[in-house]
Order: structure tokens, then sequence, then C-alpha cells
């Protein structure tokens, strides 16, 4: 890059006008609906548990003092707004910039946009079918595909993935081809190997994919169905060969949440990754009382990226991280 040019935007200024048209469109989706849009706090005292995801810090230092406190960039806005439901604001949206550290591609920049959003009395397919609807109405997509998980392993692997121990799963790589370096450190690894390197690329091409009833152990912030074949009401969406989203019927249960997050972090430490408080406020309003909702979480970028047929996130955001 010339250092001359080094000021100038990512994105072409015909890119962020219809990325200003898109924002619009989708808070009028909203507001036809009656979803009240929020804000949350950008910087947060606590960061999530979940070994995947890394929170950037943020430190913080008050006038005078010579004590530093170390805070964490959002990596979502998840938290606060279930405190906001908790306290009984109804149903709930948000656009807002989001952080992750280490992740930057083509897919990815360390800060991006997210649109998360909670209605009150869904389960996750009622909020499949609005989420549907958006994608119609921003992408002049089809109607979605919905497919369970179990089913579409069982169609492209023949294997059942909520009862296939890890040699299985072993196998059913090696048999594909899918090449492995080293060990991979538990099940639901094995898992996602099969799912982004053989099964994610065949679907999802010409209309969006819904995903939906991950493995138990795959759960997060979702309720467990108890059924013949427990699963987890959680659903993601893909569309030409990008992750759009992650839905969940919502987990109410507050001391049943805590376990999850104290799992988290055994997990971080055999992981070797640094452990993280858990969020109290969050496991508070749980234990309030969160009513019956879904919610879910949509890279707005991504979204861009679709709309306005671009490869790279570079091109739908006035500047990436190189030139932030």
């Amino acid at each position: 890059m010339k250092s001359q040019d080094a000021w100038r935007p990512s994105a072409c200024l015909h890119h962020l006008k219809r990325r200003a048209e898109i924002l619009a469109n989708i808070r009028q989706f909203f507001s036809e609906r009656q979803v009240l849009e929020v804000e949350t706090p950008l910087m947060c005292q606590f960061t999530v548990t979940d070994p995947h995801v890394t929170g950037i810090p943020a430190l913080y230092q008050s006038m005078g003092s010579s004590i530093t406190r170390t805070l964490f960039l959002q990596t979502s806005p998840e938290y606060a707004m279930k405190r906001l439901l908790a306290a009984g604001i109804g149903s709930i949206y948000q656009i807002s910039k989001a952080f992750r550290q280490g992740e930057v591609g083509r897919l990815h920049n360390p800060e991006f946009t997210m649109l998360e959003w909670y209605r009150l009395d869904f389960d996750h397919h009622a909020l499949m079918d609005e989420m549907d609807a958006l994608l119609q109405q921003i992408l002049k997509t089809p109607p979605a595909e919905r497919v369970s998980y179990g089913d579409l392993f069982r169609h492209y692997l023949g294997i059942n993935p909520h009862t296939a121990d890890e040699a299985v799963l072993i196998a059913s790589a090696a048999e594909k081809n899918i090449p492995v370096s080293g060990t991979l450190p538990n099940r639901d690894a094995w898992l996602d190997l099969l799912w982004t390197h053989y099964i994610e690329p065949l679907v999802g091409q010409i209309r969006p994919l819904f995903l939906y009833d991950f493995p138990v152990s795959q759960a997060a912030l979702a309720k467990i169905r108890n059924e013949s074949q427990p699963v987890a009401s959680r659903f993601e969406v893909y569309f030409k060969g990008i992750e759009l989203a992650n839905g969940f019927h919502e987990l109410q249960d507050g001391k049943e949440q805590a376990k999850r997050f104290v799992l988290d972090l055994a997990l971080r430490k055999e992981l070797g990754i640094s452990e993280r408080l858990i969020d109290d406020r969050l496991l508070a309003a749980l234990e309030h009382g969160l009513p019956a909702c879904a919610g879910v979480a949509l890279g707005i970028d991504r979204l861009m990226m679709l709309a306005l047929e671009c490869d790279q996130i570079a091109d739908v955001i006035s500047f990436a991280f190189d030139k932030a």
C-alpha cells in the first residue's frame, strides 16, 4: 500500500451508501414488528468464558489514580441485553460494534458490526421464521432450507453425530481425506472439522441453510430438550459459504448456566487458555427471571458482503483493520 493512499477508505463510497440503506431497511423491519432498539456498553467488566472466543482487554484508569483496571471490549451484547430482558423491557434488538481478538481475514475483522435480537415467547423455530423473512427482504433470497444437525451428518457422512464416539469421527475424517495437523482436543472439535471441511461447502449455496438442534455438548446458552435423543435448541445460518448467524431458544436456568460456565473454565485450563471471571450479573439476572424467549446474533458485515456481492469484509466497512 502506498503511504499516500493509506488514508483512503477500504470500501468504495457506493458500498458505504448501500450499507446505510440496508441498515435503515433493517431498522424498518424491526420497527414494523414493534421490536425496540436498545444500546448496551461496549466496554464491560466481564467477558465470555467460551474457550473459542477471546475478548480484547481495555485498560481503564480513573483521573488522578494510579490503579489500572482491566475491562473488556464486548464480544457480543448478549449478556447485557439479557439483563434488560430480565428487567422487563420486552422484545429488543441492537446493531452494535463487537470486538474479538486475533480474527483478521477475508471474513473477519477484530472490530465488526453485529445485529442481535430477542423475541419474547418465541422458540428457535419461530425465530428462524423471522430471520428467514429478514434475509428475504435484505438479500432477496428464496425461503431457506431447514435441516437438523443430525439429519445432515447422517445424509453426508452416514453417522449419528449425537451418539458417534470419537473413534468413529476420526475414521470418518480419514475416509474423506480431511487433513488433520496433530490431535484434536475433544469430540466436538472432530465434529466441527467434519462440518467445516466436508459438509459446509456442499450446502447453502442456492438458498440459505438453517442448521438446527445441535449436540447437547454444543448448547452454549441454549435450552436442552430431553427427548429420546436430547438436543440443544440452537440454530446456525449459512449462505454461499458464509456463516451468518447463531441463535438459541434461550436457557432461563441460572444454576444450569453457571454449571456450563464452570465447564468452560475447566476446558480453558485444559487447553492452556487464560481463565476468565464468570459474569455474576448475568447469572443474577437469570435467577431473577429471564422471560421465555429466543435470541440470535447476525454478522452485519457478512450480510453486507452477500448483499453487495463482495469477497472481502474490507470491501463493506469504512476502514478495515490495517487502515483503522
